[in-house]
């Protein structure tokens, strides 16, 4: 069980850096996790997070976005075992259409086998 939501651990979201998540970045992080709970009920499957805050140290380190969302804990590179990124991308669409989850920035990284969502309010769309 996790502290964050039913499925979801603040440790989850934690930058891989080990460094310490500020008090304003968890506020979103909690946000993030709540939309992420949307997504891991609706396609019964536990989701594992590669990457979600990120410290600005470690951020640059790994040629991240000078302005990433993962920096304000809006963003979360995901994993669903048995789903494509592509298909995972398609959810995340179809979820966001119906006002499930909030808008944001949906990237498809089919090579390393992870989708990137966040939750900036507009809609932004590509393919790493």
């Amino acid at each position: 069980m996790g502290d964050l939501t039913a499925n979801f651990s603040k440790s989850e979201f934690d930058c891989n850096d080990g460094s310490v998540m500020p008090m304003d970045v968890l506020v979103n992080v909690q946000e993030q996790a709540e939309n992420l709970q949307v997504i891991r009920d609706f396609v019964d499957r536990s989701i594992t997070v590669n990457s979600g805050h990120r410290s600005p140290t470690y951020n640059k380190k790994i040629g991240g976005a000078k302005n990433s969302q993962h920096l304000l804990g809006n963003a979360s590179d995901i994993k669903i075992k048995g789903i494509s990124p592509k298909e995972v991308a398609d959810i995340i669409e179809g979820l966001i259409r119906i006002g499930a989850i909030e808008q944001g920035g949906i990237g498809i990284y089919s090579s390393s086998g992870f989708t990137h969502y966040d939750r900036r309010g507009t809609k932004a769309r590509w393919n790493g």
